[in-house]
């Protein structure tokens, strides 16, 4: 479902951003095939710097469809950003990527909250936020964050997912599992 970031998969994952419904709201923008080629090689580079973890995100068949970020690391603390191709948009990769994405944050990178910055008209991305089960909406809950987002002009909304939410989530789901087996 998800795997270290590839040179190789950069002309691919192009073509799924430019798509119109995508390409606003994707953080890191590129206008063109190699641009979008030496923007993969950066990012690569900065996750080796610590300054990002960065993952493509696969289909069952392993095809790139999109990307996950936890970028502006401080603090054990990150902003998520996450986009997929528009050809996969409602087939249930959003929620299987950032579970994944979550788990290893928070239990191999000790990564201690996770925010997601989302544009106040952007009600996808706002429906995916809200149907994790462990996503709060936290304007007034981080309110230096949400001034910080939210600086030059009010047009963002915050979430935030704690280590401790998602590890309650993450057993209560484990355990309702067992159980049926």
């Amino acid at each position: 479902m998800l795997k270290k970031r590839e040179l190789s998969e950069s002309s691919t994952l192009f073509e799924l951003l430019s798509h119109p419904e995508v390409f606003p709201y994707v953080r890191h923008k590129a206008a063109s095939s190699d641009e979008y080629y030496f923007l993969t090689k950066q990012l690569i580079e900065a996750e080796d710097r610590g300054e990002l973890i960065s993952r493509t995100i696969l289909d069952e068949w392993h095809h790139p469809i999109g990307t996950i970020n936890l970028c502006d690391i401080h603090n054990n603390t990150g902003f998520l950003a996450t986009w997929i191709g528009k050809p996969y948009f409602g087939q249930g990769y959003n929620n299987l990527a950032k579970e994944a994405f979550l788990y290893e944050l928070f239990f191999e990178l000790n990564i201690a909250t996770v925010f997601m910055k989302i544009r106040k008209g952007n009600l996808r991305s706002r429906k995916a936020a809200e149907k994790l089960p462990y996503s709060v909406f936290a304007n007034s809950l981080y309110p230096m964050e949400y001034a910080l987002i939210n600086k030059e002009q009010e047009m963002f909304d915050l979430y935030a997912i704690s280590k401790d939410q998602f590890l309650f989530h993450y057993y209560q789901e484990n355990q309702f599992a067992e159980k049926e087996a």
